[in-house]
């Protein structure tokens, strides 16, 4: 919900309504969280700019109950064309390594589009984004944050939030007032994007022109205009001016790169740009917290910039809105650093790597591009193995938390199935005869208990006390291969083959965003202390 309490004071503030930003109201106000949601731009972006949404990103705003719409006006993709001169090999995308998902694939969908669709779904619950609405300073106390904002046309006011949040992009001015420093590197290339349509290339794949000076993408789309081309400048040309990028400007570059195959036109937006490598050195100042572009920003390779910030959101928005209603123990904001840094840090480094070798002038790199890569390829994609983990970490479904203090119990168990600090994968139950799935089952907010077993091995009142004690906070499921009243029933034995279940009885404690916090055996002793440290009921 929006506005203050009855001293005045704000919850949260959250500086920025791009996705990040939107995803991050989106989950406050499943918690009962009085914020606001502030951006200087007047408006929503109405280009693409990101346009690719992972398995994993589609999962998490699932809960939010937005995925389906966002899927409705999407482009899946599950084919790549890698076309070097007079070549062409077919890769195909996602197509091993993601049976535990029901979005086993790549969705493209312009930024404008998916702002479009979180901007309803907040308005449909009476929170509206206050545009125009710039932060032009900030002081932080032992109680709060004091913030100044301008708001177009008002002039100025003050506000107080016991926290606030920089979902503010990459020249944040959360991250400038909370002195956090921002370090990383720019790179010297300047690149295109232009959302146009283009005659002499196949519809319904992803194409990639591989030439010696870089690479040239065409990602389908359906709004505002069938495909995205993104094209890297030739070397030693002109910076970016903001300017509109000419079509015969964008025909030359499409030119080059396809050996004139390739008409483009009706462009509906094109600009040129560069790209930098740079992270927050914290995500964290006190009260003030990063997420998004604010916290880190590098290359488009792998489609990993907006899927990383809105995960960022779904990370935090759960423990800041716990911690903020009273429920949840301060200790809780210390993990979203914990966990959330090294996924940052992780993709900073992959994305540097992919950006150099796709463009770098090496003579010997731009050879491999162009003559080794698309021989290699094939032969490399043979081994599913190999494949499938290269997709699941595009797809952001093997990030872990294992190694923070929200995952508890044996991280380093042998055998199947997820430990502590793993993501719960998803499979197909029923339900009271209904057909559904785990994540959609255990989607409401709190944390679940799943007690599971191959044949009743759990008494009705296991974990009864436990949700008692948190009402509202901690929920009890069963999952068995058998029937039986609110059990989840895994009819095909998938669910217990992905959750690495034997013949004995198992209890998994999952977290509000889907992430394992405990695994053990009947006793749910460990379950209660865990659950009495970060929900502390008095």
């Amino acid at each position: 919900m929006t506005g203050a309490r009855d001293d005045g004071v704000l919850d949260v503030l959250v500086v920025g309504a791009g996705p990040t930003g939107l995803a991050l109201a989106a989950e406050l106000r499943r918690y009962g969280v009085r914020f606001r949601l502030v951006d200087r731009a007047p408006d929503r972006v109405h280009e693409s700019r990101a346009l690719a949404i992972q398995p994993r990103t589609l999962e998490v705003l699932a809960g939010l109950g937005v995925t389906g719409r966002l899927v409705e006006h999407g482009n899946r993709t599950v084919q790549l064309r890698l076309h070097t001169g007079r070549r062409t090999v077919s890769m195909p995308l996602f197509d091993i390594g993601l049976d535990d998902t029901v979005y086993p694939y790549l969705l493209f969908l312009a930024q404008a589009e998916t702002e479009r669709v979180l901007v309803e779904h907040l308005a449909r619950h009476g929170v509206r984004p206050e545009r125009g609405t710039e932060l032009v300073g900030l002081e932080q106390d032992a109680d709060g944050v004091t913030c100044r904002l301008r708001v177009a046309g008002s002039g100025e006011e003050t506000v107080t939030a016991r926290y606030v949040v920089g979902c503010d992009g990459a020249h944040s001015a959360v991250r400038r007032w909370a002195g956090i420093d921002f370090e990383g590197l720019a790179y010297p290339q300047t690149f295109v994007l232009a959302d146009l349509e283009a005659d002499g290339i196949e519809p319904g794949a992803a194409h990639a022109f591989l030439g010696g000076n870089g690479l040239s993408f065409f990602f389908p789309l359906q709004t505002p205009a069938s495909w995205r081309l993104l094209a890297m400048r030739p070397p030693g040309g002109p910076a970016p001016t903001g300017r509109r990028v000419e079509l015969s400007e964008l025909q030359t570059l499409a030119d080059a790169a396809t050996a004139s195959t390739v008409r483009l036109h009706d462009s509906v937006w094109a600009t040129d740009f560069r790209i930098a490598n740079r992270g927050a050195t914290r995500y964290r100042s006190r009260r003030v917290l990063l997420a998004g572009d604010a916290a880190h920003i590098h290359s488009p390779a792998g489609a990993q910039g907006m899927n990383t910030g809105i995960q960022d959101s779904v990370n935090l928005g759960w423990k800041l809105g716990l911690v903020v209603t009273g429920r949840g123990a301060p200790a809780l904001l210390d993990t979203y650093e914990a966990e959330r840094a090294p996924v940052g840090r992780r993709v900073l480094r992959f994305t540097d790597r992919a950006f150099t070798i796709g463009t770098s002038s090496n003579p010997l790199i731009r050879a491999a591009r162009g003559h080794v890569v698309p021989a290699v390829l094939p032969l490399a994609t043979r081994f599913r193995r190999v494949r499938g983990y290269g997709f699941r970490t595009l797809a952001q479904l093997a990030i872990r938390y294992r190694h923070s203090p929200l995952s508890a119990g044996d991280r380093r168990r042998s055998g199947r199935g997820p430990r502590p600090g793993d993501r719960l994968p998803d499979a197909p139950v029923t339900h009271g005869g209904r057909a559904t799935t785990l994540h959609a089952a255990l989607g409401g907010p709190g944390f679940h208990l799943l007690l599971c077993s191959p044949g009743g091995v759990w008494p009705a009142p296991a974990g009864a006390d436990l949700a008692a004690a948190h009402p509202g906070l901690v929920t009890v499921h069963r999952l068995s291969r058998g029937g039986g009243p609110d059990v989840l029933v895994d009819h095909t034995g998938r669910a217990g083959r992905l959750l690495g279940l034997g013949g004995d009885a198992v209890h998994l404690l999952i977290r509000p965003d889907g992430h394992l916090a405990r695994r053990g055996d009947t006793d749910l002793t460990a379950v209660r202390d865990d659950l009495a440290r970060w929900l502390p009921t008095t």
